[in-house]
């Protein structure tokens, strides 16, 4: 490792906004077990696990970048980071605000910012961008999950 210090701190960037996320949405956790879910929905559990690792892949990535002395790095960290936010919005748009459709139609955005910083990444550090493919994996679920339920409780 160039900089383990660099290294924790992109790893506490990216699970911290998964953790900020996950305290302002706990209190909205009530209406989403209330609302109907399409079978493939995992139980509750799942999800802060399948979080932690995809936020700790994440860092991990963009560490990668962060160290790297190509001369995209600077443009895919400005991309991973927009994405990184609008993954965060995305948890208050539809725990928060029960905004199901605006949640998917939000999430299909993100899908669009994570294959472009995957492409990005793959410029600057080809490991980093492969480290992004469960997590665009992951949402890409995620969107079923969530146009799922808009189309089930609308």
């Amino acid at each position: 490792m160039k900089n383990l210090k660099a290294l924790i701190i992109s790893i506490l960037i990216s699970v911290g906004v998964g953790t900020l996320a996950g305290f302002l949405t706990m209190n909205s956790m009530e209406a989403y077990d209330a609302v109907s879910k399409p079978d493939l929905v995992p139980p509750n559990w799942v999800f802060p696990i399948v979080w932690t690792i995809l936020y700790i892949l994440m860092g991990i990535s963009a560490y990668l970048v962060y160290v790297s002395e190509s001369p995209y790095r600077n443009s895919a960290l400005r991309i991973y980071a927009i994405q990184l936010a609008m993954n965060f919005l995305w948890s208050i748009i539809f725990f928060n605000l029960q905004m199901y459709l605006l949640a998917f139609i939000w999430l299909l955005l993100l899908v669009v910012m994570i294959v472009f910083m995957i492409l990005s990444f793959y410029q600057v550090n080809k490991t980093a961008a492969y480290l992004q493919i469960p997590y665009l994996l992951w949402v890409l679920f995620a969107g079923y999950l969530n146009l799922s339920i808009y189309l089930m409780n609308r």
